[in-house]
């Protein structure tokens, strides 16, 4: 099964190597490699060259739609960083953890209703829908499946995605009393029985 992943826009043919100019019109090309999605950005003369003719598995790609490169702005350094709905979701791309799968879908789900993102493709891995986002200014492409998720978990994973918007992953602070505990003796520690660990919840995905 292919996971979710990222894919950033080429700032140059990636065909011919001659860079993009501003509001130039280029193609994308995404191929199944079995393991993981593979983006291809090429020039409008590449592509009527190599890639126009013909059907898509004949050409080798499974999907492919046209946008205009724009420079990326200068990014302004922001002192106090605010968890949004797209940082958010790069950064649980990033983590790639199975348990943040439902939240990864719900947070594309949130930024396609406001625009933010667009499907461009949808396709079907192992017998799971997965959903081709982009976005629209950057070029950057999201791949997501669908955890197919019931309407007794929707409250659960809003409750999880509220937590992250809101706490973001800062690492929990041990408990200062618990810091501050005093060494047990050797010898009753030898008499204390070991703790059993405890079930570690079951987290749905």
């Amino acid at each position: 099964m292919i996971d979710w992943n990222f894919h950033s826009r080429a700032h140059a043919c990636q065909a011919c190597a001659v860079p993009f100019q501003d509001r130039q019109p280029y193609h994308t090309l995404l191929f199944d490699q079995k393991s993981e999605y593979v983006r291809l950005d090429v020039c409008d003369a590449c592509w009527q060259k190599q890639y126009s003719q013909g059907a898509n598995d004949r050409r080798g790609f499974i999907s492919h739609w046209q946008g205009v490169y724009e420079v990326p702005p200068a990014v302004a350094v922001d002192p106090i960083q605010k968890e949004t709905a797209e940082t958010l979701l790069r950064k649980l791309i990033e983590l790639n953890d199975p348990q943040y799968r439902a939240a990864s879908f719900i947070l594309a789900v949130m930024l396609e209703r406001k625009r933010l993102l667009k499907v461009k493709a949808q396709t079907t891995e192992g017998g799971q829908r997965v959903f081709i986002y982009e976005h629209p200014k950057s070029g950057d492409v999201f791949t997501i499946p669908d955890p197919n998720l019931q309407l007794n978990q929707l409250e659960d994973v809003q409750r999880q995605v509220g937590h992250l918007l809101e706490h973001g992953f800062a690492p929990v602070e041990p408990p200062a009393a618990a810091a501050a505990a005093p060494a047990v003796p050797a010898e009753a520690a030898e008499s204390t029985p070991a703790p059993q660990p405890a079930e570690s919840p079951v987290t749905g995905s």
